[in-house]
């Protein structure tokens, strides 16, 4: 695993981008990996693991998480702006092609990505799509709770124990993971500050989505246009991705081939076997 930053052109500026990268830089095919709303680039570092093999595998922090700059606009904390730079960093990168792994707000990154026009005799895009309990429809009500937590007043923590006690109850949803998992994600998950930790990233990405939460969250319009292969992985338990939208993902768009994991909430952490070899099934395709 190699830790990298690259810059952008934004409409505000330049904007470093910060990533993790494994695998063989000329491999044939790459996978970018884009993590959930208050989350980062490493929560990819099991899957990216396993994929490597045999592909390239990038997991990029969203501006304003991780290892990426924080936007001086919290107002640009949306989804326009998230798909704009994604699709600056393949381009700065030379991609025109890769498969996408995008958890909860990184699936709906991907759906923009996936429905972006290419040049005329170009491949699209998006080459495989793995929307991990996103869909068409977020419910109010599920909503509602995330914001609920993203809108409180910054927790400050004074030591990783406490931190990672924080993680294991708003992301429970995550599902059984080991000791080394939540540690793992404790760990990058923590900016050191005030001789502490705080949650390693802007807490001014609420104010758009706190905002925003008062009725459904619609993506069909996206989700329809699709048009590569796509996978929906879905918690079993999960509010955010109901069973009855997941089902329809399967008849409409692209026909989504569906796997749902039982004792799962939001969302799969992509970091038990079966989840992983889903994700690795589908786009070794």
């Amino acid at each position: 695993m190699r830790e990298a930053s690259c810059t952008i052109v934004d409409s505000a500026g330049p904007i470093r981008l910060g990533y993790a990268e494994w695998g063989d830089p000329d491999a044939a095919r790459t996978v970018l990996c884009i993590h959930g709303l208050t989350r980062n680039a490493r929560d990819f570092d099991f899957l990216a693991a396993a994929l490597a093999a045999d592909a390239r595998v990038i997991a990029v922090d969203v501006v304003g998480r991780g290892r990426s700059a924080w936007l001086a606009d919290p107002s640009r904390y949306v989804a326009p702006t998230y798909i704009g730079h994604m699709a600056a960093l393949l381009a700065t990168m030379g991609l025109t092609e890769v498969d996408l792994v995008g958890t909860s707000m990184g699936g709906i990154i991907g759906m923009g990505l996936a429905t972006l026009p290419t040049a005329p005799g170009a491949p699209p895009l998006i080459r495989r799509l793995v929307l991990n309990d996103i869909g068409g429809l977020a419910p109010a009500a599920s909503l509602a709770p995330i914001a609920a937590y993203l809108g409180a007043p910054a927790k400050h923590f004074s030591d990783l124990a406490s931190l990672e006690q924080h993680l294991r109850y708003i992301h429970q949803g995550f599902g059984p993971l080991t000791e080394d998992q939540w540690a793992h994600l404790a760990r990058h998950s923590a900016r050191p500050l005030a001789g502490g930790y705080v949650m390693h990233y802007d807490p001014a990405i609420a104010a758009p989505f706190v905002g925003s939460v008062a009725t459904d969250l619609v993506l069909w319009p996206f989700y329809d246009l699709i048009g590569c292969p796509t996978l929906v992985l879905r918690g079993g338990e999960s509010q955010l991705l109901p069973a009855e939208v997941a089902e329809a993902m399967t008849t409409r768009g692209p026909k989504a081939e569906l796997v749902t994991f039982a004792g799962i909430g939001h969302a799969p952490a992509l970091m038990a076997e079966d989840q992983i070899d889903a994700v690795r099934r589908f786009l070794a395709a």
